[in-house]
């Protein structure tokens, strides 16, 4: 049977969805649904929801090239399309988001390799 991980299949894949459905309700919520928090929770917010996009993406089977810029390209847009909507967009958290994807990619390539399988297959 083959590690579950590495099967592309509907659960990946729904993994992955979820997580882009979660981080368009986190990062294009209205300023007055958006939780009052100390200072540097939104960074801490914004580096873990990239680090589950990465990974779930990677576990879809998505392609880490294309992942990466998809992510680092939707990481700018939302902090634009946030300044819009009456949000703060700051450089901050569009570092936070790169930060984040750059984890979940080093996390997903740990685990493929721990898996004994080539990075490339996913994590």
């Amino acid at each position: 049977m083959r590690d579950a991980l590495h099967v592309h299949g509907p659960l990946s894949r729904g993994a992955f969805a979820v997580a882009v459905l979660v981080s368009l309700a986190v990062l294009f919520a209205p300023p007055s649904e958006v939780p009052l928090a100390p200072p540097g929770v939104d960074k801490l917010v914004h580096g873990l929801l990239f680090t589950v996009l990465a990974l779930t993406g990677r576990w879809a089977g998505v392609g880490r090239v294309v992942l990466t810029s998809g992510l680092v390209l939707y990481a700018a847009l939302s902090e634009v399309l946030q300044g819009l909507i009456g949000r703060d967009a700051t450089v901050g958290d569009w570092v936070a988001d790169v930060v984040g994807l750059l984890l979940g990619l080093l996390v997903s390539q740990w685990i493929s390799r721990r898996h004994g399988h080539s990075s490339d297959r996913l994590a």
